[in-house]
């Protein structure tokens, strides 16, 4: 399947390898949306929240102290917590295939990090992706719907800091609707995009209809130890969306 090209925000962008890296990869569309395809899920489909306008923004709490994100430096995300669905799994790496479009990750317990964006307490958007499910049985993002504003996500590094940050939205979008740029592109503040797909499976193509963003903003980075991610559990199956 082919999705359009977005057109690339005229606005820098600036993450890990600089502007150049986003008019790049957005000239080659970073839409998850297109590896929501190919195998089909034929028990059942998993309809979500319809997308909403805009997403909704968690007032910062002006008493409270942030580490300032310029003083996160850069560094590789290796695992990821998300206390209100009771998720802990370690991060494997994504970069782009050979004809342009986005990694994403080999297995359904393992989500990745996409490296061509800055990583987690950086200036821009960092961006995870995880499979929904498989032919099996749910995958390691198949509760991110039940996520809602003000739920925390923690990111470790390889350089010992914890990232955290906290929900604003979770929002579906058809596919045809992925907001590309929103999703990959600076905006100019720290954020972490998790991504995965959602909404009705399409018996008929074998593809689901939609994806679903949870998008986060940064609130605090410390030096402390990482704590170790929980195993990995088996996989149920060949990964099917994601």
């Amino acid at each position: 399947m082919h999705d359009a090209p977005v057109t690339p925000d005229p606005r820098p962008a600036p993450e890990k390898g600089g502007p150049g890296i986003w008019w790049a990869v957005s000239g080659v569309l970073l839409v998850v949306a297109a590896a929501c395809t190919t195998f089909g899920l034929r028990e059942h489909s998993h309809p979500l929240a319809p997308p909403v306008a805009s997403p909704t923004t968690v007032a910062s709490d002006p008493t409270s102290t942030v580490v300032p994100v310029a003083v996160v430096a850069h560094s590789v995300p290796v695992s990821l917590r998300v206390p209100a669905i009771a998720l802990s799994v370690p991060l494997s790496t994504l970069g782009l295939n050979p004809d342009g479009t986005v990694q994403v990750p080999d297995n359904d317990v393992e989500p990745g990090w996409f490296d061509l964006g800055p990583s987690p307490g950086q200036i821009g958007s960092a961006v995870i992706l995880g499979h929904v499910d498989t032919y099996q049985g749910p995958g390691v993002f198949f509760q991110l719907r039940a996520l809602v504003a003000g739920d925390q996500v923690q990111v470790g590094l390889t350089d010992g800091a914890i990232i955290t940050f906290v929900v604003t939205s979770v929002v579906q979008y058809a596919k045809a609707q992925f907001p590309a740029q929103e999703v990959y592109q600076s905006q100019g503040t720290s954020e972490l995009h998790l991504v995965t797909c959602g909404g009705v499976f399409d018996e008929a193509t074998g593809h689901y209809l939609s994806n679903v963003v949870v998008y986060t903003t940064f609130v605090s980075a410390t030096a402390a130890t990482v704590p170790p991610p929980a195993p990995a559990p088996t996989s149920t199956g060949a990964p099917l969306q994601i």
